[in-house]
């Protein structure tokens, strides 16, 4: 199964150098978003709503979605994906798929994403990695697309956050505000954003009547070494410490 998908433009990849972030529309068609959106609302009304994660109370989600759906598997293992990403991560030969999820924001159910890094939880040995946020239906930006702080993948690991009250990026790094935020997003099905896990991004509550509904897949550089790093997805899957991540788990993707 071959999803179509364009690719990255000379542009976007120096903005994304740049800045940390950006915007690619529409990455694919809207027939293809459509049909996305229809498999996605039946994962996630299959989805546990109890409440145990700061996580949990900012999006709703539904971990490793390629691994059980064949559509959001294809879109994840696509080439023009790997290239893009490479792309991107300027100085990567090659990238892994690391993890891949649909996200759910309801109106009156989740709050805001507090600002905070993807990277500080990771147990690879460098930080080249980024996620592609995917828009399946319209989100405009009062339905909480996210915004980011324009270069701020440059300060290197800031730190956790979701770990207590408080310790969003924002509260433990003041200095940030300094950075200028990227504008609100109107987003339409199809488009998507993509970030460095290095950079410092958030979104705001849903203020709309209907669930903002997106897919993410985040790639990294394939020639990371696993550190060790107590982590619950790489737990027990006999990772060797200082080895590349060689495991059907992390399939490579090469231009």
């Amino acid at each position: 199964m071959e999803i179509p998908v364009r690719q990255v433009t000379d542009d976007e990849a120096a903005f994304f150098i740049e800045h940390g972030w950006v915007r690619l529309g529409r990455l694919v068609p809207p027939d293809v978003a459509a049909e996305l959106r229809e498999r996605a609302a039946g994962y996630l009304r299959e989805r546990s709503k109890s409440r145990r994660t700061l996580v949990d109370e900012a999006f709703g989600q539904s971990r490793d979605i390629a691994a059980a759906d064949e559509l959001f598997g294809a879109l994840a293992l696509s080439p023009a994906m790997g290239q893009g990403a490479v792309r991107l991560l300027r100085g990567v030969r090659a990238v892994r798929v690391q993890v891949t999820n649909l996200l759910v924001k309801e109106a009156g159910e989740h709050g805001a994403t507090e600002f905070h890094q993807d990277f500080p939880w990771m147990p690879m040995d460098r930080s080249a990695m980024l996620t592609v946020w995917l828009a399946l239906a319209d989100v405009p930006a009062d339905m909480g697309s996210l915004r980011f702080y324009d270069g701020s993948h440059r300060y290197g690991l800031l730190g956790r956050s979701f770990t207590r009250p408080g310790d969003d990026q924002l509260t433990q790094h003041p200095w940030l505000k300094e950075l200028e935020l990227s504008p609100p997003l109107d987003l339409r099905a199809g488009d998507a954003t993509v970030h460095h896990a290095l950079t410092v991004h958030g979104a705001p509550a849903n203020r709309r009547d209907r669930p903002r509904l997106s897919f993410t897949v985040t790639y990294f550089d394939a020639d990371a070494l696993y550190t060790g790093l107590p982590y619950q997805q790489t737990d027990g899957l006999g990772l060797q410490i200082n080895r590349p991540f060689e495991h059907e788990r992390f399939p490579c993707l090469r231009p």
